[in-house]
């Protein structure tokens, strides 16, 4: 007496049947298709034991089923894209959502090369410099009235010039009597300090930082000895080829302010009237 194979779910007699074994379980092929067989996603209908199930991205498709939304050729073994969970044949996709070059007009095809720079698309070979038109690749580039220059091309066309290295300025530079400077070139004469973004005065031309001028030209305070920049609107006193300080014009005896007040000399002291009145 021979052994009974039987339908795992249903027991039903599997002799002279097909079957189909699932963990080591034999299932007759209604009972297979009823509990495993995916569902295609564009008929809805079970992908049966006889016909190739395709998937992607955990769903499932008979092999007819698996086609491009819009042009309905298959894509069994071509290559495709998806958009909003529909299925694209490359070509579709590309006229309907891929990017259009800003040089030629044409498509640029998914997973070809493309350069990207504020919102505008290339194709590789398209994005040249507009001067020796030679591909920028990954190379530094400077972008110009809707053209694209490679930072050679530039220097050359459109650069200023600095005034003191005469190299080419791209970048931060200052103006200075209408010359163009480097920011790094735009020093003081005195102490070879930048002057980009900081106060500055000028003497015969040359540039200095305050605390060269007034170290080099400022008249003396003849009270503390230190210079009197006169710069920047602050105030000073002058008096017979001597300054002071707004804060330094004291009567030498008892320290009260004369700015504004008459005062007395007694060689080289100033006093006010009160203190004076001895002399």
């Amino acid at each position: 007496m021979t052994e009974r194979y039987d339908c795992h779910y249903c027991k039903e007699s599997l002799f002279g049947k097909k079957y189909v074994l699932r963990e080591e379980n034999p299932y007759c092929v209604k009972c297979y298709e009823s509990l495993y067989s995916n569902t295609c996603e564009d008929c809805k209908k079970p992908i049966g034991c006889n016909t190739r199930d395709l998937s992607y991205k955990d769903r499932h498709w008979h092999e007819e089923c698996f086609q491009c939304f819009q042009c309905k050729r298959s894509l069994v073994d071509k290559p495709f894209s998806t958009k909003d969970d529909q299925l694209l044949c490359t070509e579709c996709y590309s006229n309907e959502y891929s990017s259009k070059c800003h040089e030629c007009k044409k498509t640029i095809m998914p997973g070809s090369r493309k350069m990207e720079h504020k919102g505008n698309s290339w194709h590789e070979t398209c994005f040249t410099c507009q001067r020796c038109q030679q591909p920028i690749g990954t190379k530094s580039f400077i972008p110009k009235e809707n053209h694209n220059f490679c930072v050679p091309c530039y220097e050359k066309q459109f650069a200023m010039q600095c005034v003191h290295c005469k190299k080419p300025i791209t970048t931060g530079g200052v103006t200075y009597r209408d010359q163009p400077w480097h920011k790094d070139c735009f020093l003081c004469t005195g102490c070879k300090q930048q002057l980009s973004g900081q106060r500055f005065t000028s003497r015969d031309d040359f540039a200095y930082c305050l605390n060269c001028f007034c170290n080099l030209y400022a008249k003396k305070c003849a009270s503390c000895t230190t210079p009197i920049s006169g710069l920047g609107g602050s105030k000073y006193i002058s008096f017979e080829e001597r300054q002071w300080h707004n804060d330094c014009f004291n009567c030498k005896k008892c320290s009260v302010s004369l700015v504004g007040r008459g005062f007395l000399t007694e060689r080289d002291d100033i006093l006010c009237p009160e203190c004076g009145k001895d002399i």
